[in-house]
Order: structure tokens, then sequence, then C-alpha cells
């Protein structure tokens, strides 16, 4: 890849990666639009730079990201409930990842299946869109409710519909949080925490990969320059995305996002019903 083409993927990655409108969709036509070959390192590379995204979510919220919950417990608590109680915040999050780390990690094969699929990420796109027409409707608590763990883990199943491509991690981690009456804003912030050991876990899966095959460390290293470039666009982009994003759910709610998804998600299928061939990165 070019100096241009890596900063041009990125901007893509650090619009997307946070907004209920598929990264992988974009990816697509962003690779095919640039004529970028997909190679071992490309596919490692959209991975890769998810790092640079996850720090923007860190950066913007990390005084409520490295947080102990202070709030007085009844007497005769045990030493376990206290600890649990300390760090609340940390074991929703990792309540709400369980289902995802253990459904990836168990159909890792079938989900490369898929992705490999562009008549899957483009339908999907569609369909998901479709959906959020609605979702406004279906999900729209005004009320402040309190997270509990039942709630987070049912958010982490809600993530796990995202591994089917083109459905949109956002998306579906969000409409998991409204339909356990989050409130708009809410269900969003828990989306973009969640996201830290969700894609965390993915880029250092996938730089493991990368560093036990043949030649991997030769990769890595002749590609250097072109990571760090993509991780610091991707974490610039990502902050002005998630701070555009949640004063415009807040006031519009995700109508717009349901018939942009809808627009992209037909043009490829246009695309590839007029004998085209796309490929993912």
């Amino acid at each position: 890849m070019t100096t241009l083409q890596t900063i041009i993927i990125a901007v893509v990655e650090g619009l997307t990666e946070f907004l209920p409108v598929s990264s992988t969709g974009h990816m697509i036509i962003t690779q095919n639009i640039l004529g970028v070959e997909s190679t071992d390192f490309v596919k490692a590379f959209t991975i890769i730079i998810q790092f640079g995204a996850i720090l923007s979510v860190v950066c913007l919220y990390w005084k409520r990201f490295f947080r102990l919950n202070k709030e007085p417990m009844a007497d005769g608590a045990s030493a376990l409930q206290r600890f649990l109680h300390k760090f609340d915040f940390y074991w929703k999050l990792l309540i709400a990842f369980l289902p995802a780390a253990f459904f990836g990690l168990l159909f890792s094969e079938k989900i490369d299946e898929l992705l490999e699929n562009v008549w899957v990420v483009a339908s999907m796109l569609v369909i998901g869109g479709i959906f959020m027409l609605f979702c406004d409707r279906l999900f729209n608590s005004k009320e402040e409710t309190k997270m509990t763990n039942k709630k987070a883990l049912s958010i982490g199943l809600f993530q796990c519909i995202a591994m089917i491509p083109g459905v949109s991690r956002s998306m579906a981690t969000i409409v998991g949080g409204m339909s356990q009456r989050l409130t708009r804003k809410s269900a969003a912030e828990f989306s973009f925490f969640l996201a830290v050991p969700t894609m965390f876990a993915a880029t250092a899966y996938k730089l493991l990969k990368l560093f036990l095959e043949p030649n991997g460390v030769q990769i890595l290293y002749d590609n250097a320059g072109t990571l760090i470039i993509g991780n610091i666009v991707a974490f610039l982009v990502a902050l002005l995305a998630i701070k555009f994003f949640i004063r415009f759910i807040t006031k519009y709610g995700f109508k717009a996002f349901g018939w942009y998804r809808i627009v992209v998600g037909g043009a490829i299928l246009v695309i590839l019903l007029m004998g085209e061939t796309l490929t993912i990165i």
C-alpha cells in the first residue's frame, strides 16, 4: 500500500468503526476504488489499526474508563462481593465481552468464510438498515436505567450477531443496549466501552497469527511505518466520529444511518448484479 492508500483506509476505519454502518462494507468499497491488493498484510492491517480507534475511546472517556465503584456497600458483604462491587464497571465489560470471545473462537473458520462473501455483507447492510429505520420506535427509553450484569450479558449476546459481516458491531451492541431499556446515549457509550476489550482481543489475535506465520516478523518490521500511520490516523478520525455520533443520535436517532446503510448495501448489490467482482480486504 502507498502512504495515501494507508491514510484513506485508516480514515474510513476511524469514521465507520463506531458508527452503525458496518466498517466491513465500507472497506469493500474503499479497497476496490483504490485498487489495493488483498494480501495477508492488508487483511491484518485493517484489523490492527482498530487499536488506534479504541485508543480514542480511552482518551475521550478516560475519567469513566479508569474508575472504581466507590458507592458504599451494606454491612456483611463478603470479600468477593466487595471486590466485584469495587471493579463493577470492568466486571460488566468482562461479562459483555465473554460471549463474543467464546463464539468467535468456536466459529472462527465459519466467520472467515462469511467474511469472504460480499453478497452476505451487502445483504446484511440492507437488512440492518431497514431494521434501523424502526429501531427508535421499538426501543427508545427516555429514562436512564442502571446497567446490571444481566443487561451486560444480553448486550454481549447481541454483539455476537455482528460476527455476520455487514451487521456492524456498533449497531448490534447499541440495539442490544436499547433493548435493555438504556437510552440511546447510554447504549452507544457502553458500545464504545465494550469495543475496547473486543477490538483489542481481535487486534492481538491477528498480530499473533501474523507473527507465527513464515516471515511474519519480517512483514511486520517492513510495514511498521504503515501500521504506525494507520493507527494514528484511525485514532484522530475516530475521536471526531465518536463526538459527532453521540450528538447526532441523541438529537435525531438512527433513521439516517438506516437509509445510509440501505444505499451503500444496495449499491454493492447492484455492482455485483452487473457482474463486477468485489473483494474484501
